[in-house]
């Protein structure tokens, strides 16, 4: 269980990063190298693959070597089991919320039958 939540701090350690999020989206499109990712961010290559070592070690991408091209991927099954555990907090809220609604409709009508009288 440990193991499990330090892979997910991990994991939202890596996304708390704007930049590493939007060189995610970009992968989602498909592989890239790590001058590519860094590009729209006007960084240097150094700067980039700091970035990419940590989403590497969050297990969220994955690299392959090609002479001195270093191609990243997208790897989602980290972002599954962080979807996983905010799915809970969601139904958890919606929950909160739907008792939350309940109460207001039933106060609304009660102050509806009060003002009628």
């Amino acid at each position: 269980m440990v193991e499990q939540h330090a892979a997910l701090d991990t994991v939202f350690h890596a996304l708390a990063d704007p930049t590493r999020r939007a060189m995610l989206r970009s992968l989602s499109a498909g592989e890239r190298n790590v001058s590519d990712l860094a590009a729209p961010f006007r960084m240097s290559f150094a700067a980039s693959a700091k970035h990419v070592k940590v989403l590497e070690n969050a297990g969220l991408v994955r690299r392959k070597v090609h002479g001195r091209s270093h191609v990243i991927r997208l790897n989602p099954a980290p972002l599954a089991a962080a979807d996983k555990w905010l799915r809970y907090y969601e139904r958890f809220w919606s929950e909160r919320l739907d008792v939350l609604e309940a109460l207001i409709r039933a106060e609304d009508k009660a102050t509806r039958k009060r003002s009628r009288k």
